[in-house]
C-alpha cells in the first residue's frame, strides 16, 4: 500500500525575485524600536516621571506607557513572524505597511487627549484592521469579510462620535482629561445616553455578543493579522472604557448593566466554543468569552484588573494564533495509539479534589497578593472570577494530559498557582500606573444585583461544564448557527487557499 501514500511537498521558501524587499526588515526593526521606546517611557514613569503632555492634544500617562510597551512588543513579534510566513508573497510590502500603520495609529489612540483626535484614531484603526482582514485581494471571501468588518467598525466609530458629540453638546468638553471636571454639568439623561454609546462602541470593538460576527468572519485574514487582531485590536474596547471611566462609573445602574453584558458574553463565548470544530474560529469564540470577563471587571470597578486581563490574554492569544498551524496533527493515529492518546472521559474523585483545591487556592493567593476579596465589596466577585478561571484551566490540564494521574494531579497546582502569581503581579503593576487616572481605583459597591448576577453566572457556568445544556437540541442548533459567519466569507475548498 505504500504506493498510495502521499509524497511530501515541503520545499524551500519561495522568493519573488532575487532583489528582496527591504520593507519587512525595516518595519520589523522599527517595531522593535517602538517597543524599546515604550519600555523607556514606562521605566521613566515608574521612576516618578510624567505625565508628559501637549495640553488638549496628547498626554503620555501611565496607561499610555503600559500600552505603548505592550503594543510595540506585539507588533514586533508579529512582524518578525510575518517575514517568514509571507516570504515570497507578492503583497508582503503592503502587509508590512498596514501592520506598521496599525501600530502607529494605536499608539496615537492611547495617547490622544483631544476627543477629535481620539475619534479619528479610532476610525483609522478600524479601517486599517479591515484592510488587513481583506489583505488577499484575489479572494472574494476575504473581501467580503473585510467589507463586513468595515461596516461594524464604522458603526462603532459612529457610536463613539455620538458619545463625543454629546460630551461637547451637554458639557462643552473637548478633551479626555476634561471629562471628570465636567461630569456634574451633564444632565442625567445625557450622561446615560453617552455612557450607553461608549459601552456599545466597546462591545463592537471587543466582538462581544451579539457583535461577534465580524470576528468569526475574519478567518480569511493572514494568521499574523489574526494574532494582532486578537492580541491588540479587540483590547481597544477595554482601553476606551478606562479612558472614559468617569462617565461609565458615574451611574451604579450603568456599571451593573456592564457586568450583566460581560457575563452574558463570557458564557456565550464558552458555549459557542463547545460547538466549533474549526481551530481558528474556536480561538475566536474564546476571545469573545475572554472579552466578556474583561467587561465584567470593568463593571465591578476594577479597571486596572481589566487592563491586566487584556495584557495577559493578549500574550496568550498571540501565541495561540502564531502556533495554530502546528496545533493540528496531519497524521492519523494507529488504532493502538488512539486509546493511549484519548483524553480521559472523567477526572474521577482524585481529579475533582485536585481541581477544586487548586481553584480555591488560586483565589486565596490572588486575594492575598492583591488585597481584593478580603472585604465585603465587589472584590469578592472579582476573586470569584479568578477561582472560576483557575478551575477551568485546571480541569483542562487534568483531562488533556497523557501522563499518569498522580503526576497530573500534583502538577496542576504547580502550574496554576505561579500563573496566578504572575497575573497578580501584572495587576499590581498596572494598578500603580493607573492610580492617577480618574475613577479607575474605586471598586463598585457590592449590591444585590451583583450577587444575583454572580449566582446566575455560577449556575450557568456549572450547567455548561456538566453538559446539561446539551440536552436541548434547539439550543445546540442555535449555538451552531451563531458560530456560522456569512457564507460569502468562508473558504470551502483547499484549492481556494492557493495564492493566485
Amino acid at each position: 500500500m505504500t504506493e498510495h501514500e502521499p509524497k511530501p511537498t515541503v520545499g524551500q521558501l519561495p522568493t519573488v525575485s532575487t532583489a528582496a524587499s527591504h520593507v519587512p526588515n525595516a518595519v520589523t526593526t522599527l517595531c522593535w524600536l517602538l517597543w524599546i521606546v515604550g519600555l523607556g517611557v514606562l521605566a521613566a514613569h515608574i521612576r516618578g516621571g510624567g505625565p508628559w503632555e501637549i495640553p488638549g492634544i496628547v498626554v503620555v500617562d501611565g496607561l499610555t506607557a503600559v500600552m505603548w510597551t505592550v503594543v510595540g512588543f506585539f507588533a514586533a513579534i508579529v512582524a518578525s513572524y510575518s517575514k517568514r510566513y509571507l516570504a515570497g508573497s507578492q503583497t508582503i510590502e503592503q502587509f508590512f505597511a498596514r501592520v506598521f500603520a496599525f501600530t502607529l495609529v494605536v499608539m496615537v489612540l492611547v495617547a490622544a487627549d483631544s476627543l477629535a483626535l481620539f475619534v479619528a484614531a479610532w476610525i483609522a484603526m478600524g479601517l486599517v484592521m479591515a484592510s488587513l482582514i481583506g489583505h488577499n485581494s484575489k479572494w472574494p471571501q476575504a473581501q467580503a469579510a473585510a467589507a463586513l468588518a468595515r461596516r461594524y467598525f464604522l458603526a462603532g466609530g459612529l457610536s463613539l462620535a455620538v458619545a463625543v458629540t454629546g460630551l461637547w453638546w451637554f458639557g462643552d468638553i473637548t478633551s479626555v482629561s476634561g471629562v471628570e471636571a465636567a461630569i456634574a454639568s451633564l444632565p442625567r439623561p445625557g450622561l446615560v445616553a453617552i455612557a450607553t454609546a461608549l459601552v456599545v462602541t466597546a462591545a463592537i470593538q471587543s466582538a462581544l455578543l451579539p457583535f461577534h460576527t465580524w470576528l468569526l468572519s475574519s478567518m480569511t485574514a493572514p494568521t499574523p493579522a489574526s494574532a494582532l487582531m486578537h492580541a491588540g485590536f479587540v483590547n481597544a474596547g477595554g482601553i476606551l472604557l478606562v479612558r472614559f471611566a468617569p462617565i461609565v462609573a458615574a451611574e451604579p445602574a450603568i456599571m451593573a448593566a456592564i457586568v450583566l453584558v460581560g457575563a452574558a458574553s463570557a458564557l456565550g463565548g464558552k458555549l459557542l466554543k463547545t460547538v466549533t470544530t474549526d481551530a481558528k474560529r474556536a480561538l475566536g469564540c474564546s476571545t469573545v468569552g475572554q472579552m466578556g470577563f474583561m467587561l465584567m471587571q470593568v463593571g465591578l470597578g476594577f479597571f486596572a484588573a481589566a487592563v491586566a486581563h487584556l495584557i495577559v490574554h493578549g500574550f496568550y492569544k498571540a501565541y495561540q494564533f502564531l502556533s495554530a498551524g502546528s496545533a493540528i496533527e496531519h497524521t492519523a493515529p494507529r488504532p493502538s495509539e488512539a486509546a493511549a492518546t484519548e483524553p480521559p472521559k472523567s477526572t474521577g474523585l482524585g481529579g475533582f479534589v485536585a481541581i477544586a483545591a487548586t481553584g480555591l487556592a488560586g483565589g486565596a493567593l490572588f486575594a492575598w497578593l492583591t488585597g481584593k476579596g478580603t472585604s465585603l465589596d465587589s472584590g469578592l466577585v472579582l476573586t470569584l472570577l479568578v477561582v472560576v478561571t483557575v478551575l477551568h484551566a485546571s480541569r483542562d490540564v487534568v483531562r488533556s494530559s497523557g501522563v499518569p494521574a498522580s503526576v497530573r494531579y500534583g502538577a496542576v497546582p504547580l502550574v496554576a498557582l505561579p500563573a496566578i502569581a504572575v497575573y497578580a503581579g501584572v495587576y499590581q503593576l498596572v494598578s500603580s500606573r493607573l492610580a492617577a487616572l480618574p475613577a479607575v481605583g474605586e471598586p463598585a459597591s457590592l449590591t444585590a444585583v451583583h450577587i444575583l448576577i454572580a449566582a446566575a453566572f455560577l449556575i450557568a457556568y456549572i450547567a455548561v461544564e456538566t453538559g446539561v445544556y446539551r440536552r436541548s437540541r434547539r439550543l445546540y442548533v442555535a449555538l451552531v448557527n451563531a458560530t456560522q459567519p456569512p457564507s460569502n466569507t468562508l473558504l470551502f475548498t483547499t484549492e481556494e487557499y492557493n495564492e493566485q
